[in-house]
């Protein structure tokens, strides 16, 4: 998915710039970058973050760097900051999102015959490249940002960096935050509300959808209002985000609270104690524990001083000894025991099979599992949320092709919790993973928990539903193609 952190300061604004963005590295697994802007020009630098901490690759660079004005990033995949050179003038600029159309706007963009992609890598064009070309087309940052807005299908938020000034985008639909803080010596733009109070910025406001804001050290102007719909992701408080921030003015960790306690207002499951799988399934589990009155306690201990986040990997295999080797058991706490656990969600399920097959060997007599959020039936369009290739790699759509076949006309079905489909695909998962029980969250009940009106939230995972925006983005395509 990927995070970023903007400041425009009075005062050299490295310390901030390097911290700030460090805060988002639960967020991005390959790739991090800085770029600063002095009386001197532009200085950057760009890492490969994947077996490393992003702290631990540029420390050494903090002490080249010297400016008053910067932007850091942490990616998915491709190298950001870009440096980027046009009529406009020179900046720098970082993208968080996903662009279901690259392919079609690079071609629009070649019919021009005077555009070129310098950033190819192995999957093809940079996407952050892509969107400086379509903001070059215009006759100013602004408009060339709105313009990205409306021709990009999937999700686009940004931070651009000129010599003076810091512009920030939400994504036209606002499928991720950007939050503007502030204290007296300047003025910060960021993806995570957690990388605020420690460097001593106040939360200023939540850009609303689509909003575009110029930063400099004396204030913020609004370039472009906020547009009236929005779907921000609902996986944000379920899972990528940091327990410590708030989205729309919503803490993570009181929302996960709030899904535990739902997941324990639903189930009459008998139990001895309750945990979380580290570290995000714990505000669930405490939740849960909170609501339940069952005893809440870890017979996993998260090792985190040298292993990194299970996902981050590329190989498969890698990811299943990170999982392992970074969760060590407590038997006095399983064995004999019913422990039920609380999970944000089951993607492939890989690596939690291998965790219930440990707690057995470790004495379990019984294991639960509910996930905070509703079975992921639909593969996410419009952020990199998930590492899987292909949408069969859910443990959903596994179980629905060993029941169907390649048939998914019932795909909506499968998604009802009160269908019988829907309890053959869950009872097909438990028994893939080996538990005792398993029920998951029912949607109604994670977006009463999230606390925002459904209509405001991207459910798309889990239902399947689109916003009107985004159908006529599709109608629209599907009419051109007919052309």
């Amino acid at each position: 998915m990927g995070g970023f952190f903007g400041v425009a300061s009075k005062t050299d604004c490295v310390a901030d710039l390097f911290y700030g963005t460090d805060y988002h590295s639960h967020l991005g697994t390959m790739r991090g970058g800085m770029a600063i802007t002095s009386g001197e020009g532009f200085r950057r630098f760009i890492h490969d973050i994947t077996n490393a901490q992003f702290r631990s690759k540029f420390e050494d660079d903090v002490a080249k760097m010297h400016g008053n004005s910067g932007i850091g990033v942490i990616s998915d995949y491709e190298d950001q900051p870009l440096i980027i050179g046009s009529h406009l003038g020179t900046y720098a600029l970082v993208t968080v999102g996903r662009i279901l159309n690259l392919d079609e706007l690079a071609a629009e963009a070649f019919r021009g015959r005077v555009t070129h992609f310098s950033e190819m890598g192995g999957s093809g064009i940079n996407p952050t490249e892509l969107i400086a070309t379509l903001i070059n087309r215009e006759n100013s940052f602004a408009e060339g940002i709105r313009y990205a807005q409306q021709v990009i299908e999937g999700s686009c938020s940004l931070l651009l960096l000129t010599q003076d000034a810091v512009y920030a985008a939400r994504d036209r639909l606002g499928r991720t935050p950007v939050v503007v803080g502030r204290k007296p010596d300047g003025y910060a733009a960021t993806l995570e509300t957690c990388a605020l109070p420690n460097l001593d910025y106040e939360v200023e406001r939540y850009l609303g959808p689509g909003e575009i804001v110029l930063l400099t050290p004396d204030g913020v102007e609004t370039l472009a209002p906020p547009g009236d719909e929005m779907q921000i992701c609902a996986f944000l408080w379920v899972y990528y985000g940091y327990p410590a921030s708030c989205y729309e003015g919503i803490n993570v960790e009181v929302a996960r609270n709030r899904c535990g306690a739902a997941l324990a207002r639903a189930d009459d499951c008998q139990i001895d104690l309750v945990a979380g799988i580290p570290d995000s399934g714990t505000g669930h589990a405490i939740g849960y524990a909170n609501g339940s009155g069952v005893p809440y306690g870890r017979p996993f201990v998260k090792y985190t001083p040298t292993w990194p986040r299970s996902f981050m990997p590329q190989e498969q295999r890698i990811r299943d000894l990170v999982a392992r080797m970074k969760l060590i058991p407590v038997r006095e706490l399983i064995q004999g025991k019913r422990v039920l656990f609380c999970e944000d969600s089951i993607v492939r399920g890989t690596q939690l099979r291998d965790t219930i097959r440990r707690l057995f060997d470790y004495g379990a007599r019984e294991v639960h599992m509910r996930p905070a959020c509703p079975p992921l039936v639909y593969g996410c369009k419009f952020l990199n949320f998930s590492r899987s290739k292909s949408v069969l790699d859910l443990a959903a759509r596994k179980a629905i092709k060993e029941l169907e076949g390649d048939d998914d006309r019932h795909l909506a079905d499968y998604a009802d919790p009160a269908s019988g489909r829907h309890a053959a695909m869950v009872e097909r998962i438990r028994q893939h993973l080996g538990l005792t029980s398993l029920k998951y969250q029912r949607l109604g009940d994670l977006v009463s928990a999230i606390g925002l009106p459904k209509g405001r939230l991207c459910t798309y995972c889990w239902d399947g539903a689109e916003s009107c925006c985004s159908q006529l983005w599709l109608l629209s395509s599907a009419t051109k193609a007919d052309e």
